[in-house]
């Protein structure tokens, strides 16, 4: 089966294991998918994760963190760019997410940013993705 959309599928893989109190979640990997792992554990709302190489495109393996009340660190995500439908912002249009509660994820010219580093360096990209 093919997946239209691999960016979405992380983000509800993630939120579903989340919700199943799972320790870790396996994702097929691929470059956005791992600097997106990479934007979440910088921000402090997964623990970690690992790419593991495989004879094919990889495997990202994301350990989730919750707090001591047994609670997904991630309250919610939600994909705004989409296949179907994209969503293009400039640097001084970037809003933050739940008055700075939240991030979202940009793809720049400069890679994959939050959108507090996009304000700091002024540039726009496509809005991937809110996370709070």
């Amino acid at each position: 089966m093919s997946i239209t959309d691999p960016f979405a599928d992380m983000l509800t893989r993630v939120r579903n294991a989340g919700n199943a109190k799972l320790n870790s979640v396996d994702i097929p990997g691929s470059r956005i998918k791992a600097a997106l792992a990479g934007v979440l554990k910088e921000e402090g709302y997964i623990r970690n994760f690992k790419f593991i190489k495989d004879n094919k495109q990889g495997i990202i393996r994301i350990y989730l963190k919750y707090d001591k009340n047994d609670r997904h660190a991630i309250y919610g995500l939600e994909r705004i760019s989409k296949p179907s439908r994209r969503v293009y912002v400039k640097g001084k249009d970037v809003k933050p997410v739940l008055n700075g509660m939240g991030v979202s994820v940009l793809s720049t010219s400069r890679g994959i940013l939050t959108d507090k580093q996009a304000r700091q360096e002024n540039l726009g990209g496509e809005l991937l993705c809110k996370i709070w």
